[in-house]
C-alpha cells in the first residue's frame, strides 16, 4: 500500500519535547552519542537502535513516568510527538523492550556515565551546576525479587522449606499456607539477615527496610544535589545493607569528577567545597578523614548523652568540634534545611512523581545503575527545561495558563488572553498583552 506524503495523520506535538529536541539538537548530542558508542556497535549484523534514539526512550521513560522498558516502546509507539522526538520515519517502527535492554546490557556503565556528564556540561553553561555547596542522602528502590525467592547461604535451603521444616518438628504433618503464616509470625527470634539469606534471582539485592516501614529485597541510590541550583552531580546505586557511612565516599568521589570535568574550580583541598548530610552520615572516621580534605563537613550530630571518651585521638576530636562549630551557625542551619528541600526533591522527582522508580524492574546493581543513571539525567534536563521555558515535565507544559511561542532567536513570545463564554456568540478571545522575552 502506498500513502501519500502530505495524507500521513499529523499531530500538533508536544511543545515540550520540541522544545527538549532543540536543546538536544544544538548541544550535538546526536554525533556525541555515536562518537561514544561506535566502539560498541559493529558493521554486521542486523541493524541496531541509533544511540540517540536509544539515550532519548530513557529520556521519555522519566518525563512520562515510566518504570518499565515495554511500558516506554507502547507509550512511544502510541504518539505521534514522540515518534518525532526518537527521528523515526513514517515507515520505522519503534524499538522493541527487548532491544532496549539487549542494547543497554552491551553498552558499558562508562558510557552512561559519560552521557550523564554530558547533561551536566550542558546545565553548566546556564550556570546550573556550581559546586560551592553539595548536598548528600540516599533512599531505597524495591527490587524486582520477592522475599520468598530467598534461600540459606551456607545449605541453600528456601524459606518455605525452613517453615515447612519446622512445622513438622513441632509436630504438624501437612501445614496449609495459612498454618505456615502463623507459625512464623508467632515463633521466636525470627531474623533476616543478609548474612544467612539471599536472593536466588537477583543476589546483588539486599533484604532492607523500605522508607514506609516495609521489609523488601531493595537497593540504595545516593545522591549528590548542588544545593545552589538542585542538579544532581553525582548518583550511585549501593547495596541496601550498607550503611551511609561506608557509601559516602564513592558517591564523593563520583561527585569530586563530575565537578572536576564540569566546572572550572572543582573541590579542592585549597578550596573545599561544602559537604551537607544528616545524622546518618555521622562518624568519627567519616569527620577524620573529610577534614583537611577537598570537603569542609556539616554533618549533622546525633544527640548524645555523657562526655565523649576520646581515648587519646586528636584528630578525631578537633574534626568533631570543628563539624559542630560549622553546623551550629546561621549559614551550617540554613544550609541544613536546603539540603532537606533539594535533595528530598530529586529522590521525589526520580522515584515517586515524575520517574516513578521506587519500583525497579530490573535485576543486577550494575544493570539498575545504567537505567538509573539516565533518568537523573533526565530530572536534570528538566531543571533545564524549567529555566527556559518554566515547566520542567511535559505535564507542567500543559497544564500553564498561557501560550509559548518559540522562534530559532530565543526571544520568548508570552500571549496573555482572557476568554470570554457567551450562550449567542460562543467563545470569544480578547488579546490582553504581549511581552517579548529575552534568552
Amino acid at each position: 500500500m502506498y500513502l501519500a506524503w502530505d495524507e500521513i495523520p499529523r499531530s500538533r506535538g508536544r511543545a515540550f519535547y520540541d522544545r527538549l529536541q532543540q536543546i538536544l539538537r544544538k548541544a550535538g548530542f546526536d554525533a556525541f552519542a555515536e562518537k561514544l558508542c561506535n566502539p560498541f556497535y559493529s558493521d554486521k549484523g542486523r541493524p541496531s537502535i541509533p544511540p540517540g534514539r536509544y539515550f532519548r526512550m530513557h529520556l521519555v521513560g522519566y518525563f512520562e513516568g515510566i518504570d518499565s522498558e515495554r511500558g516506554i516502546e507502547w507509550r512511544c509507539a502510541d504518539s505521534l510527538s514522540l515518534r518525532d522526538f526518537l527521528q523515526l520515519s513514517p515507515k520505522e517502527s519503534v524499538p522493541d523492550h527487548s532491544s532496549l535492554s539487549r542494547t543497554r546490557s552491551r553498552l558499558s556503565l562508562a558510557t552512561h556515565q559519560e552521557v550523564f556528564t554530558w547533561v551536566l556540561k550542558v546545565l553548566s553553561k546556564d550556570g546550573l551546576v556550581l559546586g560551592g555547596r553539595i548536598g548528600v542522602d540516599a533512599s531505597t528502590m524495591e527490587a524486582n525479587a520477592a522475599l520468598k525467592t530467598i534461600v540459606r547461604r551456607d545449605t541453600g535451603e528456601s524459606y518455605r522449606k525452613m517453615l515447612l521444616r519446622m512445622a513438622k518438628e513441632s509436630g504438624i504433618d501437612s501445614p496449609a499456607d495459612e498454618d505456615l503464616a502463623r507459625m512464623d509470625r508467632k515463633r521466636v527470634g525470627k531474623t533476616l539477615s543478609n548474612k544467612d539469606w539471599q536472593s536466588q534471582v537477583d543476589p546483588a539485592a539486599k533484604i532492607a527496610k523500605m522508607k514506609d516501614g516495609r521489609t523488601h529485597l531493595a537497593y540504595k541510590p545516593e545522591h549528590a544535589v548542588d544545593l545552589d541550583t538542585g542538579a544532581v552531580v553525582a548518583v550511585e546505586v549501593h547495596e541496601a545493607d550498607k550503611g551511609d557511612t561506608s557509601t559516602l565516599q564513592k558517591t564523593l568521589e563520583a561527585a569530586q569528577e563530575s565537578l572536576r570535568r564540569v566546572t572550572p574550580t572543582p573541590p579542592c583541598p585549597d578550596d573545599p567545597a561544602e559537604l551537607v548530610a544528616d545524622k546518618g552520615y555521622f562518624s568519627r572516621d567519616v569527620l577524620k578523614d573529610l577534614d583537611g580534605g577537598p570537603w569542609r563537613s556539616r554533618i549533622a550530630e546525633p544527640k548524645r548523652q555523657g562526655l565523649h571518651n576520646w581515648r587519646g585521638d586528636h584528630e578525631a576530636r578537633r574534626a568533631v568540634y570543628n563539624n559542630r562549630a560549622r553546623i551550629s551557625s546561621m549559614v551550617g542551619k540554613a544550609m541544613g534545611k536546603q539540603r532537606t528541600e533539594m535533595v528530598e526533591r530529586s529522590f521525589e522527582h526520580t522515584l515517586d512523581r515524575c520517574g516513578g522508580m521506587r519500583r525497579v524492574w530490573l535485576r543486577g546493581r550494575e544493570n539498575i545503575q545504567k537505567r538509573y543513571v539516565l533518568h537523573v539525567a533526565g530530572f536534570n534536563l528538566g531543571l533545564l527545561m524549567r529555566l527556559k521555558t518554566g515547566h520542567g515535565t511535559p505535564k507542567g507544559w500543559a497544564n500553564s495558563y498561557f501560550v509559548l511561542i518559540w522562534t530559532n532567536q530565543h526571544p520568548l513570545m508570552v500571549c496573555l488572553a482572557i476568554v470570554i463564554l457567551t450562550e449567542e456568540q460562543g467563545c470569544t478571545i480578547i488579546p490582553v498583552a504581549i511581552a517579548c522575552l529575552g534568552k
